[in-house]
């Protein structure tokens, strides 16, 4: 922790060095996630703060500024003196006061090799008229955390829930913040009824009447020592007040059970606010442990919830007009009956996965779980002809690759999306494209800055090559592991297992023998892996050996 302050610090002192504004026009953001993208309140442009990047060796935080100009398609680096220190996870929210105001609150900075973290508590506004942070010093706010939400409700920021980690230990909240952009004053809610369990992750929405509606979100817990149990919430909840948005009012929780189509469970997702107030859900990733293998379904589809409906929909494309006008132009000449055609106008009732297996070097198996919003051309066509004609105009269509931890806008009805990422094994690909999409006409995505995934650097596989040739039996192992029942059978010599012993529960053995399988998860999939992958992948591999062996 002391050594994580001084490198902020740090960082500051030379941060402070700066004197003046310069604003300068520049390339797309290097790749990001777990930034904040916002809608500037008065101007037709998007602001980029903070975030995070890995690159296999290393962590690389940031605190820089990016203005996206949207009608010439630009970006400008506003280098702004004694900025926020470098986060990522942290909240953002616009307030249109004074020419416009972006409140930063929380967050985290992790160590360059992302095992250690430091959580902020401090809260701060760029004035985005005068270009100028100033950090807002105000006590009886949330503690140190970062996942958690904040959204801007009348004339009150709101803070929900988020998570603290250490290196021994972490706690998820569900406490409730709310902090008066007139007095400047933080005031801890304490809301009747039965609220969220603590998470991190979660939606968080306002309503017209002044409300906030929480969905889902993550958390995890300690079930036995060094065994840990995640949860993906699916809940909703409702906020609700009873006066005027005053720090007397009486706060309340209640739950909602919403009709519809809901989102699958998943983590990582990115959320913003879209036409008439509904709340919209883009991407993520669920997460599946499975034996040796770790299946990480990343999404690229979008929900929408409907407050006042109490409704959830899939934002599906609807495909250009002048084919829905071709489609119906044929109807009318072809169609025997009224009934048919409402039929055949119905949207597709779900999403279409397309699912692919890529076996990582290290054995890690990842399924990529590429989910398409149902487009147009999956309505029932009125001839072999036309479905051909449409599948080949659909099919050239763009759209963003499946990802988590993106950075989402709303301006003018239009959707931005920008960076994120996807796993592919233990290779982590970060994103720097920026896609955006009309929620009123859910037409088609147009590409605004395109990236190769592909051509990104990653300096994990390099070093660990070079490291395997010094680990005596990496390979084996490495084979070993990878096949189940026969190997564990009938393939008795190189490695010996550390055996079962009898009557042994298998959180004990776990518990007696997780150093051994850590150990072997580091020497096949290289000394640079992430900490908790190496975790995940050693306990699937005890798992299956357990198993196996009574």
């Amino acid at each position: 922790q002391e050594d994580l302050e001084a490198l902020i610090a740090e960082f500051q002192s030379l941060d402070a060095k700066k004197t003046q504004v310069i604003e300068s026009s520049c390339p797309p953001p290097s790749p990001r996630l777990n930034g904040s993208l916002s809608a500037h309140p008065e101007k037709d442009e998007l602001i980029l703060f903070g975030g995070e990047y890995f690159n296999g060796q290393k962590t690389y935080l940031y605190n820089d500024l990016y203005v996206y100009n949207i009608r010439k398609n630009s970006w400008s680096k506003v280098e702004i003196p004694n900025p926020p220190p470098r986060r990522c996870a942290h909240q953002a929210a616009v307030v249109p006061t004074a020419g416009g105001q972006l409140w930063v609150f929380g967050g985290e900075f992790a160590s360059p090799n992302g095992e250690q973290f430091y959580h902020y508590k401090d809260l701060w506004v760029l004035h985005l008229a005068t270009k100028t942070w100033e950090q807002i010093k105000a006590s009886g706010g949330p503690s140190g955390r970062s996942g958690h939400r904040m959204v801007a409700c009348k004339r009150q920021l709101i803070v929900f829930g988020g998570f603290h980690e250490s290196a021994r230990d972490y706690i998820y909240y569900n406490d409730v913040y709310a902090f008066n952009l007139d007095s400047f004053t933080w005031s801890k809610l304490a809301p009747s009824g039965i609220g969220p369990a603590p998470r991190s992750g979660c939606l968080m929405a306002t309503t017209p009447e002044g409300s906030v509606v929480i969905y889902g979100g993550y958390s995890k817990q300690r079930i036995k020592k060094d065994v840990d149990k995640g949860t993906l919430h699916t809940d909703m909840f409702l906020l609700k007040t009873e006066g005027a948005g005053k720090e007397e009012d009486k706060w309340a929780w209640s739950r909602l059970n919403p009709s519809g189509v809901k989102p699958t469970p998943r983590s990582g997702f990115s959320v913003a606010i879209g036409p008439n107030n509904r709340s919209l859900l883009f991407g993520g990733v669920h997460d599946e442990e499975e034996e040796e293998s770790i299946e990480g379904d990343f999404f690229n589809d979008m929900y929408l919830y409907d407050i006042g409906k109490n409704r959830w929909f899939p934002g599906q494309l609807k495909g250009p007009k002048s084919e829905k006008r071709k489609r119906r132009r044929s109807r009318q000449a072809e169609a025997e009956s009224a009934g048919d055609e409402e039929v055949e106008k119905q949207p597709p009732q779900g999403p279409v996965e397309i699912v692919r297996e890529v076996v990582a070097e290290d054995g890690t198996v990842m399924t990529i779980k590429q989910v398409i919003s149902g487009p147009a051309e999956e309505e029932r066509p009125e001839s072999e002809e036309e479905e051909e004609e449409e599948d080949g105009a659909l099919g050239q269509q763009v759209e963003p690759c499946a990802r988590s931890n993106a950075m989402l806008a709303v301006k003018h009805g239009v959707l931005y999306v920008y960076g994120g990422m996807f796993e592919v094994g233990d290779r982590q690909f970060t994103l720097s494209d920026l896609y955006s999409i009309d929620l009123h006409k859910m037409e088609e995505w147009k590409v605004l800055v395109e990236m190769d995934p592909e051509a990104q650097e990653w300096l994990e596989e390099s070093e660990s090559d070079e490291e395997d040739d010094d680990m005596e039996g990496a390979e084996g192992g490495e084979e070993e592991e990878e096949s189940s029942e026969e190997d564990s059978e009938d393939e008795g010599g190189e490695e010996q297992h550390p055996s079962v012993q009898p009557d042994e529960k298998p959180a004990d053995y776990l518990s007696r023998t997780e150093q051994y399988w850590v150990k072997l998860a580091r020497s096949n999939m290289g000394q640079d892996a992430k900490e908790k992958k190496v975790v995940k992948v050693a306990h699937a591999m005890a798992k299956t050996f357990y198993e196996d062996s009574v």
